[in-house]
């Protein structure tokens, strides 16, 4: 039986979901922090993969202007640029990030993790309109960019829950806030769906926004991390996993092509 692509994209983000929040509380629980920096190597393979051996080609492809397709990843790496000066994508998962600094005057630790909670409710919805975008080229294309996103969403909710906890929260009340961000992928994808339906003419310009959305991500958010570790043994297993998420994107390829 084939499913059709809203039941997909409602299956994804439930996978995205729970999988994102059990990882998650596996690695902050085990309290394995040496565990984390693994994940965002992988995530920015996964990423990278998608993005250049999946997503600006089916973009390209249907779009038949690689103009314009590149001047919209260009303008989407400057749009995520801006959002994320406005603390509304992908802020703050350090100790010492603003929010933090700034505890003394107008932010409680209570009030950095609620920001921290909107940034992610917006960031995950944002996520939610990129999956459906892609599985409105192609079930391929969305399969490949909802693992890509459910990967570089695991190190970020772990990230978010120790967050949550420095910041003052129960640790069931630090679940049940992750859970609710969450879901703001599911709401964000369906919503898209409808909307993009029978938009055939915004795929390609959709397809780009998501790949810029994952190349700003890996390269301006994940990849800085890593040099924080310089050493060689550190450096040969950041190559190795980065490698390993490259990889994971083919082996999809080739195991559901279309």
């Amino acid at each position: 039986m084939t499913l059709s692509p809203l039941t997909w994209i409602v299956l994804m983000c439930l996978a995205g979901t729970f999988a994102s929040i059990i990882v998650s509380l596996l690695v902050s629980l085990a309290a394995h922090p040496r565990i984390v920096p693994v994940l965002v190597s992988y995530a920015i393979g996964a990423m990278l993969g998608a993005v250049f051996l999946d997503l600006l080609p089916h973009a390209i492809e249907h779009a038949g202007n690689v103009q314009h397709i590149m001047a919209t990843v260009l303008a989407g790496v400057l749009f995520f640029f801006l959002l994320e000066k406005l603390v509304l994508w992908r802020h703050c998962h350090e100790h010492h990030c603003e929010a933090h600094e700034h505890r003394g005057h107008s932010h409680s630790p209570k009030a950095s993790g609620w920001l921290i909670l909107m940034g992610d409710v917006v960031h995950n919805f944002v996520d939610g309109i990129l999956i459906a975008a892609a599985f409105t080229g192609s079930t391929e294309i969305g399969i490949v960019t909802a693992l890509a996103i459910i990967a570089h969403e695991i190190p970020q909710e772990t990230g978010d829950f120790v967050i949550l906890l420095h910041s003052g929260f129960s640790r069931f009340k630090a679940i049940l806030l992750n859970i609710f961000s969450s879901i703001a992928t599911l709401a964000g994808a369906v919503l898209a769906y409808l909307l993009l339906s029978g938009l055939e003419s915004w795929v390609p310009s959709m397809l780009a926004l998501a790949a810029a959305s994952l190349l700003y991500v890996s390269v301006a958010d994940l990849i800085p991390g890593l040099h924080k570790r310089p050493e060689l043994k550190a450096t040969g297993l950041q190559i190795g996993m980065i490698l390993l998420g490259v990889l994971s994107i083919q082996v999809v390829q080739i195991l559901i092509g279309e």
